[in-house]
């Protein structure tokens, strides 16, 4: 596997409202998991449509992953300024985090037109990809239902989820890694 989409939640599907939330943290180390694993059998490049939540995140955590290896990350929103009814802090991350980007380029030219983009957005993602990582809770799977019906039709599409328990696991690793944690 040479490329891979990542998605999941958006930060208040979540119930996440602040950007020093500790969830944060891990979920980002889940992603870091994940994302060394496939590096290591071959992953070249993680992409993105930089929505708020788990993409913005995937991008810091693939910027963290330069240091060491060599994956890139491209952004693809499904049309231009996706950020601009963002609250201002998220939409300084954005535009940072694009930045510093290996590639970016919006699917649509122009604002937003109509849900149609963020449909053609999610079957972009899946065609140019060989596989997904979604962060999802199956029964409760959020606006990441439409990326993951559609890669679940693609032939030979691998799907990598985090779910609940692989962060409850993350959590307890961290958690057992700090010697406080043992005095």
């Amino acid at each position: 596997m040479k490329v891979l989409a990542v998605s999941g939640y958006k930060p208040m599907e979540i119930n996440i409202f602040a950007e020093n939330d500790p969830r944060i943290h891990f979920i980002k180390k889940a992603i870091e998991k994940r994302l060394e694993q496939l590096i290591h059998n071959g992953l070249e490049w993680v992409i993105v449509s930089g929505q708020m939540g788990v993409e913005l995140w995937t991008i810091e955590v693939v910027l963290d992953l330069k240091e060491n290896y060599d994956v890139q990350v491209a952004v693809f929103p499904p049309f231009e300024n996706q950020e601009s009814r963002w609250p201002e802090h998220l939409k300084e991350k954005y535009q940072e985090l694009t930045m510093a980007s290996d590639f970016y380029k919006p699917i649509y030219q122009g604002d937003y037109k109509g849900p149609y983009q963020y449909r053609a957005k999610n079957l972009f993602l899946v065609d140019k990809s060989d596989g997904c990582l979604l962060l999802v809770d199956e029964e409760f799977p959020g606006s990441n239902k439409y990326l993951w019906e559609i890669a679940k039709k693609k032939d030979g599409y691998s799907i990598f989820l985090i779910t609940p328990a692989d962060l409850e696991e993350i959590v307890e690793e961290i958690r057992m890694s700090d010697p406080e944690y043992w005095n």
